[in-house]
């Protein structure tokens, strides 16, 4: 079974959760630069929560499937429509054989995770599904998808059937995740971080005191910042070591770029804070010209904060399987 790209958006890719274990041979983590919104829709459709799905950045998307199948998306605030019929984002909702899904990104936000039942059977490499788009692998073809592809489509998961069957008459469901908690813009006005290795090198607050603004040289590699400039207070020798999604780093020209899936392994600049697990699906709405502040929490914060997110998608995971049975 197919699904048939009839507009592909901006940049529309094949995600999952990533590439687990090559970092030290140079390989990206990648993946969708949201987990939490992907894990969240593919519990919907009852799909392994690793599942494949399209990572929606900006545009329009246009796509078809040549069998019946269950469908959810989660993340940025997009105008989804099945068949005519608007979806809310955290809804699961049935995708008819013929019909047609149309997804567009709004004014604010930038991204959208839309899973499929059963997910996409696209080769595994390097343990994952996903595209490295800088690389040209994985996904489809290691590209984004384009006007015309055809994507292989897995086979439903049990528990998809369960789900299918209380959507043979409303089409969409009135249960499912809430706004608030599938939709991951902001709601608390800054980026949260924690002091990276170098931030002693920087003036007091340096970062916390000032407002940035998103550029177009933003992509899945880094959210590249401009405004005040971060200079150094301290110059010091610095070694390059490893950086993940999430670390900020200041080139010589004092704009900080804040990291995110792609990201390489290895950086050379100083490390002046990372943001926190639980912003990053945040930071992935960012936009071009949009403008960003950030706040210190501590270690201990940013942890309680993360284990709350997990208790909270285990207690969904209960409620899935409950709504299911």
């Amino acid at each position: 079974m197919k699904l048939h790209v009839a507009r592909a958006g901006f940049f529309t890719t094949v995600q999952d959760l990533g590439r687990a274990g090559y970092r030290a041979s140079g390989v990206s983590v990648g993946g969708a630069l949201d987990p939490h919104a992907m894990r969240v829709a593919n519990l919907l459709v009852g799909n392994n929560e690793a599942s494949a799905g399209l990572e929606l950045t900006l545009g329009s998307a246009r796509l078809q499937c040549d069998d019946d199948r269950v469908i959810a998306w989660a993340g940025g605030s997009f105008d989804v429509q099945v068949g005519g019929h608007p979806v809310a984002g955290g809804r699961p909702a049935l995708l008819r054989k013929g019909e047609e899904l149309i997804a567009t990104a709004p004014p604010d936000g930038a991204r959208a995770w839309l899973v499929f039942s059963g997910g996409f059977d696209v080769p595994v490499v390097l343990g994952s599904r996903s595209t490295d788009f800088r690389s040209n692998f994985g996904g489809f073809e290691g590209r984004a998808l384009r006007d015309g592809d055809l994507l292989n489509l897995g086979k439903s998961f049990p528990g998809t059937g369960r789900i299918a069957a209380r959507l043979l008459k409303s089409h969409i469901a009135s249960w499912g995740a809430s706004n608030e908690w599938s939709n991951t813009r902001s709601s608390h006005g800054f980026l949260r971080f924690i002091r990276g290795a170098a931030s002693s090198q920087f003036s007091h607050a340096a970062l916390s005191r000032e407002s940035f603004q998103v550029t177009a040289e933003s992509d899945r590699m880094g959210v590249r910042l401009e405004g005040a400039k971060l200079m150094r207070t301290e110059i010091t020798d610095l070694i390059s070591e490893a950086v993940v999604p999430g670390t900020i780093q200041v080139p010589p020209d004092g704009h900080p770029i804040l990291l995110l899936g792609d990201c390489q392994t290895i950086g050379g600049y100083p490390k002046i804070a990372h943001v926190i697990s639980v912003d990053l699906p945040a930071a992935a709405q960012l936009r071009p010209g949009d403008a960003v502040r950030f706040a210190e929490v501590t270690l201990e914060q940013a942890q309680q904060l993360l284990l709350a997110r997990e208790r909270d998608l285990q207690r969904f995971r209960i409620g899935i399987r409950l709504q299911t049975q």
